[in-house]
């Protein structure tokens, strides 16, 4: 019997991103470097088609996930992955509600898509196969880890119940005690200034170079500096809130590090622009 993950438009969410980011990516490697600097476009281009082969895997993953339910097993279709659990295997389900802290070990996330490897603070090392987590997702703890799985109705945790013989336990996050629960930092008021800083200063860098980059003579590796400004946010966003978890200072350190050089990047392109 087959469950779909929770409605979202998380895969067509994620498809738009990467062809905006990474077609902005290339155009911009390719504008910025002429034919004598073969040997640096070959080092950007290769991080590059890296990770768009990466979100193509996502991607797959996101457009294909499906749970499937035999006499046997549970079965995750994730794109290429089929992670099959046994029913004997299964120790316990639990729907956990509420806002859940956890960030990625190895895994990636935007609006209605998670997958990869997270530590759910109160929770444990999750390998999330879900749509929209947003409030919660199915838990199942087994002799295989932990899996998350976000079906789109309460049937799937029933039938695995029947499947166990085990009952569904409903655990709610936002009763659980600070120190277990960790520290959310979408509760921190100074990180989200830090991180909306970064974001006004990446957007008013971009805005400046459109408004009046053509036309200025300016040398054409001024993209390029800024090519390397959103790479190094998309770098900082998700390794601050890794490093928030085990270092509020870490965190606020490296989010001002991306801060630092994106305002270096636009001094330099100022005085490169003559208005």
């Amino acid at each position: 019997m087959a469950f779909k993950p929770k409605k979202s438009n998380g895969a067509w969410i994620g498809l738009l991103l990467s062809i905006f980011i990474f077609g902005f990516f290339i155009w911009g490697i390719n504008f910025s470097l002429g034919p004598d600097d073969k040997l640096l476009a070959i080092m950007l281009y290769i991080p590059v088609y890296l990770f768009i082969g990466i979100f193509i895997i996502l991607l797959w993953g996101a457009f294909t996930l499906k749970y499937f339910c035999d006499e046997s097993q549970l079965i995750i279709h994730w794109g290429f992955i089929k992670a099959r659990i046994p029913w004997d295997q299964i120790n316990s389900i639990e729907k956990i509600q509420g806002k859940v802290n956890y960030y990625s070990i190895l895994g990636m996330s935007w609006p209605g898509f998670i997958a990869g490897l997270y530590s759910a603070k109160g929770v444990g090392y999750v390998k999330m196969y879900g749509s929209d987590n947003k409030n919660g997702f199915l838990l199942l703890r087994t002799n295989l880890g932990l899996y998350g799985l976000t079906p789109d109705s309460d049937e799937l945790a029933a039938m695995i119940a029947e499947k166990t013989e085990r009952t569904v336990d409903i655990v709610n996050m936002d009763e659980l005690p600070p120190e277990k629960k960790g520290i959310d930092l979408q509760a921190d008021g100074f990180y989200k200034l830090l991180l909306t800083i970064n974001v006004v200063f990446i957007a008013l860098y971009g805005l400046y170079l459109l408004l009046f980059f053509p036309h200025s003579g300016a040398p054409s590796f001024i993209i390029l500096l800024l090519i390397l400004a959103v790479a190094l946010f998309f770098f900082t966003l998700g390794n601050a809130a890794r490093l928030f978890q085990f270092s509020t200072t870490g965190g606020y350190v490296m989010l001002m590090v991306g801060i630092a050089v994106t305002g270096i990047f636009f001094i330099l392109s100022l005085s490169e622009i003559h208005l």
